[in-house]
């Protein structure tokens, strides 16, 4: 059964002079998957991921997440499914400058009021996969641009969400710190088994993952599946990227 069922999605802007951000498009993603989606800026990536999110709601079309449509939630019942179904990783991280890294990571449990006892157990817990027990003390502006996002992504995932949706999430990075990252989502996702979805303009960063979605103009353009060796993924999307037109740094 899909964790992810998106039928027939449009979203358009504008009344005098209509825009298409999204036409038609539907997926399915299953438990444990890994998808990218990637095209070309204006093509319709973040919105669809928007549109997951709950963030946006479409002109046309559903959103089924475990077979539930999220859309026919309002107020408080909507926010609840979100916080609790969902975790969302940023390109600018989004964390908390009054708050601790620590106190930033507890926060989707402390919203939830869960045992100060159990967030502590969980926070070492994911402190210690994400390799982020050092900094729990710390501002996180006393942080690196790697260290806040790996905070990000403890944050993210310490509420054992259903989906993980990531926008960007190496776009404020350097290449060091962008592989570290990558690294450890493929860690979670295959460990955990945790669904993730992420919009990259990042060739590099989308060969993590297990079946890429290419956008443009609002449609499906192309579907790859990796077949497991990241060089030759890395290379299947270069190559869809450069079919799509023009250079990958566009992306």
């Amino acid at each position: 059964m899909e964790i992810l069922k998106v039928s027939h999605l449009s979203k358009t802007y504008g009344k005098d002079v209509m825009y298409h951000a999204l036409n038609q498009i539907s997926i399915s993603v299953e438990p444990g998957e890994f998808v990218g989606v990637m095209g070309p800026s204006g093509s319709g990536k973040t919105t669809l991921l928007n549109m997951i999110s709950t963030v946006d709601q479409p002109t046309t079309g559903d959103i089924l997440i475990h077979d539930l449509n999220p859309m026919d939630l309002k107020g408080d019942e909507l926010a609840l499914f979100r916080r609790r179904k969902l975790g969302f990783v940023f390109q600018d991280f989004n964390l908390l400058d009054t708050l601790t890294v620590g106190e930033n990571v507890v926060l989707p449990l402390t919203l939830d009021r869960i045992s100060v006892m159990e967030q502590d157990k969980r926070l070492q817990n994911i402190a210690k996969t994400l390799r982020i027990e050092h900094l729990l003390d710390k501002r996180t502006y006393e942080v690196s641009g790697g260290e806040a996002q790996r905070t990000a992504i403890a944050r993210a995932i310490i509420h054992n969400p259903s989906l993980l949706l990531a926008d960007e999430p190496t776009g404020n990075l350097d290449s060091k710190a962008a592989r570290t990252v990558m690294e450890l989502f493929e860690k979670i996702n295959k460990e955990q088994q945790l669904t993730t979805i992420m919009v990259t303009h990042d060739p590099v960063a989308a060969s993590y993952c297990g079946r890429i979605i290419f956008i443009k103009d609002g449609t499906i353009f192309n579907e790859i599946h990796s077949g497991g060796s990241k060089p030759q993924f890395y290379q299947q999307i270069i190559d869809v990227l450069s079919l799509l037109g023009g250079a990958t740094h566009g992306f």
